[in-house]
């Protein structure tokens, strides 16, 4: 057999190499880590929020939306798990430019949340937690639906920021995990993630439960008592921030938010 050929069978014959030096992009990719039990392949965070305390002394690739690449470059990592929105445009492309082993991850439904914790788990040599993790959360996901399933879906109006008021599009993950609680967003048909509204296009859909972060965000409300969510008094904080990072233990997060949707009416 020409040595060429040899060459070619023996490298499709051996397995891909070890992941060994893991950078993650956002939060909730480090999160995905710990729960893979993959803690150990993490040498460095972008960080956005207060850090897992088995992760503090972790060197630090910047912050959300402002990565330090010089600090990336020095852990030289072989692998970067990437959330597109964690970073500027102009920077996916420089690591792609670069050559820098990437990892996409941006689940728009649980159920690719859960896709990705197989397809991280291959990448990094933890097939099997990855496999176990994606069982539990379909598991889980399907208990959720059967559970709190509604025949007539709420009106929800889910707020992220008030000035200017934004809220969420129905391809972001959190519109799919308030279906999975007997709820529709008002503005499902909005693609972009976090979409600007007005104030009008709210009143107009109406909603019957607004979800909000702060509460002063919610009181300001109140002003509108022809709107079904305040007239029935269903304006309510975010019940876990944990709907904000897509991981495992966004499963506990849904199941908070469908406890407190069940007291809808």
């Amino acid at each position: 057999m020409r040595p060429l050929i040899l060459g070619v069978l023996l490298s499709l014959a051996l397995p891909a190499a070890a992941v060994e030096r893991v950078v993650t992009l956002a939060p909730s990719l480090t999160e995905i880590m710990l729960e893979l039990r993959a803690g150990d392949l993490l040498v460095g965070v972008l960080d956005g929020g207060e850090r897992p305390a088995a992760l503090a002394q972790l060197p630090s690739v910047g912050k959300y939306g402002q990565l330090e690449l010089e600090s990336l470059l020095e852990l030289q990592p072989d692998l970067v798990l990437l959330w597109p929105d964690s970073i500027s445009s102009a920077q996916r492309q420089q690591l792609q430019r670069m050559g820098i082993p990437l990892l996409i991850v941006e689940p728009r439904k649980l159920a690719d949340l859960a896709e990705n914790f197989v397809d991280i788990g291959t990448r990094i040599g933890r097939a099997e937690q990855g496999q176990q993790l994606q069982q539990q959360f379909n598991r889980g996901l399907a208990a959720l639906r059967q559970r709190f399933q509604r025949v007539q879906p709420l009106r929800l109006f889910y707020q992220v920021w008030d000035t200017p008021l934004y809220t969420i599009g129905g391809q972001q993950i959190i519109s799919d995990a308030l279906r999975v609680c007997g709820a529709e967003n008002i503005f499902a048909e909005l693609t972009l993630p976090a979409p600007q509204v007005s104030v009008e296009a709210v009143l107009q859909a109406n909603p019957e439960v607004i979800l909000a972060g702060v509460q002063g965000q919610l009181d300001a409300w109140r002003i509108w008592p022809g709107v079904a969510a305040v007239q029935r008094k269903q304006l309510w904080l975010v019940p876990d921030a944990g709907l904000e990072r897509p991981s495992f233990q966004m499963l506990a997060a849904t199941e908070r938010l469908c406890q407190a949707l069940s007291r809808a009416h």
